[in-house]
């Protein structure tokens, strides 16, 4: 039975369903992120799991007991939200005391607590500053530290690190993820981010209109994405449309060339119309050893991106992106010129949609 269960579950605003059917199983000490535009529903089912919330429809189990009808103090459940939400008038010591103190624990206890906390977030010469005294990178360490103070079981980060600058926050989610592999406590953390996601979960729900679209790997959600939506939100991708000529033996065409990606193609169809997806870095430009796959286009622009050389091409009425390293010897090619898109077919990736 996994740790955290998360069974049908819906919410409705005013007759409108904000989230439909959501099923998730999260095993002990994983790291799970929900991904997705704004409004997608991933705040929402965070806060149906902290309790925020009630359901519509559904069933949550953490660690096999059904905490739909529980408050949020009965779940043993820590948060961390986007505003830092600290007692102002407390010194970060007094802080990470205060759940300490509610629930009850000797002054022993609390002060041992408090101290471990202080070395967990290696902010252990700033237990008597307010919370105007610390950085905003600062604050939310803290935050986090009163969170896991209480030692609950589940840990919710709801876009903690959207209000601090990017050199901080990539900082910040090395610090959160070390200190939640060395406490193994089970976290979900929401984020619009996509580099956050990838970077720091064992595995992400990709969130779209209510619904989970795709649950994976951040391998898996990269690489083989299974809709559109989650093609186009994470990374960067190119999704072209091809003509079934053979389904069962992979074959298509694809503006004007033949391919064969020597795999079935699923469900679709003879003369079916399918989107293809394939990443930047995929493509080269000319002729390429193990990329039998040509098309020829027109360079539209060329971004230069430090170590990372980015062309857009034009393809018959599709544009497409190529990434590259930056080579000094190597002159990228200009606007206008006629080029090659070279690729292997089994680089493409047929979508569900």
């Amino acid at each position: 039975m996994a740790f955290l269960e998360i069974s049908n579950l819906q919410k409705d605003y005013a007759g409108n369903r904000v989230v439909e059917n959501f099923n998730l199983a999260v095993e002990q000490g994983e790291f799970v992120s929900f991904l997705g535009p704004s409004g997608c529903g991933k705040t929402t089912v965070l806060r149906m799991v902290a309790g925020f919330e009630t359901p519509s429809a559904g069933l949550i189990r953490i660690d096999g007991k059904d905490v739909v009808n529980l408050k949020p103090n009965q779940r043993n459940i820590g948060m961390v939200f986007q505003a830092y939400a600290l007692f102002p008038n407390m010194t970060v010591a007094q802080n990470l005391a205060f759940g300490l103190k509610v629930a009850g624990k000797s002054k022993a206890e609390i002060e041992a607590t408090v101290k471990e906390m202080l070395a967990l977030i290696k902010l252990e010469a700033l237990g008597q500053r307010y919370p105007f005294q610390l950085s905003g990178g600062q604050q939310q360490r803290v935050a986090l530290a009163r969170a896991l103070a209480v030692k609950p079981k589940l840990l919710l980060l709801d876009e903690p690190l959207s209000a601090l600058d990017a050199k901080i926050r990539v900082s910040l989610r090395e610090e959160i993820r070390a200190i939640q592999r060395k406490l193994q406590i089970t976290t979900i953390f929401v984020t619009h981010d996509q580099e956050e996601a990838l970077s720091m979960s064992d595995r992400i729900v990709v969130m779209h209109q209510g619904k989970a679209d795709q649950l994976g790997t951040p391998f898996e959600i990269y690489n083989q994405p299974k809709t559109r939506f989650v093609a186009s939100f994470v990374g960067t991708i190119n999704v072209l449309e091809g003509k079934v000529l053979d389904a069962p033996a992979g074959r298509f065409s694809l503006y004007g060339a033949e391919l064969n990606l020597g795999r079935s193609l699923g469900e679709v169809k003879t003369g079916d119309i399918v989107a293809l997806a394939l990443r930047p870095e995929a493509a080269s430009l000319g002729t390429t050893v193990g990329k039998p796959a040509q098309l020829t286009g027109i360079v539209q622009d060329v971004n230069f991106l430090g170590s990372v050389i980015r062309v857009r091409v034009k393809v018959g009425e599709t544009s497409l992106s190529l990434d590259s390293f930056n080579q000094a010897a190597v002159a990228p090619p200009k606007a206008g010129d006629t080029v090659m898109v070279s690729f292997a077919p089994e680089e493409l990736l047929v979508l569900a949609d």
